[in-house]
């Protein structure tokens, strides 16, 4: 089984090879020494992959998963959500359907 990681990687590498600005989410928290929490800042569900086109500057959002991977609540909620949007929005398990959605195939 691929590794989410390798297959986010593979798609920001063939997004930029095609005309796009991309960038990876980072999310998490981290228990600071005061015994706090900080928490990244992006939203519940927020896809793993996000920039635009620039040829006409249209957005997009990608979930990457891998072969067995399923989406957790929050990312079919925030997905769900996208969808509404005048945005390009899906899941990609592989380049070839990362590219699909950013050209809205």
């Amino acid at each position: 089984m691929t590794a989410e990681i390798d297959i986010q990687n593979a798609i920001r590498i063939a997004l930029a090879e095609n005309d796009c600005f991309v960038y990876r989410g980072n999310v998490g928290k981290v228990k600071m020494q005061d015994g706090r929490w900080f928490d990244t800042g992006l939203p519940k569900g927020w896809p793993d992959l996000f920039g635009w086109r620039v040829s006409d500057g249209k957005f997009f959002a990608i979930e990457v998963k891998n072969e067995k991977g399923k989406l957790r609540p929050d990312q079919i909620k925030f997905g769900d959500f996208l969808k509404k949007q005048p945005v390009l929005y899906g899941v990609a398990r592989s380049v070839e359907e990362a590219l699909e959605i950013v050209r809205g195939d």
